[in-house]
């Protein structure tokens, strides 16, 4: 694991829950107090980037993607062809990679998202050119240990990563909104989050378990002149889902800007 932020750190524990021993597991840091943090809480052994290179049979790279540059410049010259390499770097291609690496070095991108904290990611995963069926299955187990993995063609991951890799924000951005809305109702502050928080819970597992359409889900709580559908109104005339397209449609834009390098 090159540059164990919290996203790689979530992954790493996840690993070592789902079977990994901890000693085959290697982490590499920025700052030194960092990587024994790291030994002391899991029981990895920190190396440098170089030495990483060279020992791991699987590098995952979850640098940010304007540092990738940088670590593949240290790395180019130390990785053999035979390593897979898993890149979890927002709106970078595999090709990318593949230039820079020996050739014919096998690549997966994978975009992953911050409920990987709580086992609960969704990490979408694409084969570079050179990435046979098993360097995929072998990703979709690492991701798996902390979450669900789904593949698509890599000319998808940019609205992926609109979609679920910043997906989270927008829940959390939602609910700070209701809640803003609860206080200004009359609700304390703790009431109104823990009132958000469970309806969202609710209804987020009735969309993964029930098979319904959110658009049917939605329609068994709007009442003829209730109250659901007067909010609906108020919504719709305030441009809600014009909005939400628009800003994930920004974020598939900013993905293929930081892919030709407009940091």
């Amino acid at each position: 694991m090159l540059g164990t932020g919290k996203i790689g750190e979530a992954l790493l524990s996840g690993m070592i829950r789902a079977g990994w021993a901890p000693t085959d597991l290697l982490v590499t840091a920025r700052r030194p107090e960092r990587a024994r943090e790291l030994q002391e809480r899991h029981g990895v052994t920190p190396v440098t980037n170089q030495e990483a290179a060279k020992q791991a049979d699987t590098l995952i790279l979850t640098v940010k993607p304007q540092d990738m540059g940088t670590l593949l410049d240290e790395l180019t010259s130390h990785v053999p062809a035979d390593r897979l390499v898993i890149s979890g770097a927002a709106g970078i291609p595999t090709s990318y990679f593949e230039e820079r690496l020996a050739p014919n070095t096998p690549v997966v991108r994978v975009m992953t998202n911050t409920p990987a904290l709580v086992d609960e990611a969704m990490s979408v995963i694409s084969a570079g050119s050179h990435a046979t069926a098993d360097h995929l299955a072998h990703a979709e187990e690492i991701f798996g240990a902390v979450g669900k993995t789904l593949r698509v063609p890599e000319s998808q991951q940019d609205a992926c990563t609109a979609l679920s890799g910043s997906g989270p924000a927008y829940f959390f951005y939602l609910v700070e909104a209701m809640t803003d809305a609860g206080i200004l109702l009359g609700l304390p502050r703790d009431k109104a989050h823990d009132l958000i928080v469970q309806s969202a819970i609710g209804a987020a597992v009735m969309l993964r378990d029930s098979g319904e359409h959110p658009v049917k889900l939605r329609e068994n709580v709007t009442s003829p002149a209730g109250t659901t559908i007067n909010a609906i109104r108020e919504l719709e005339n305030h441009g809600v889902r014009a909005a939400l397209i628009a800003a994930l449609e920004a974020a598939r834009d900013r993905s293929r800007e930081l892919a030709s390098g407009n940091n």
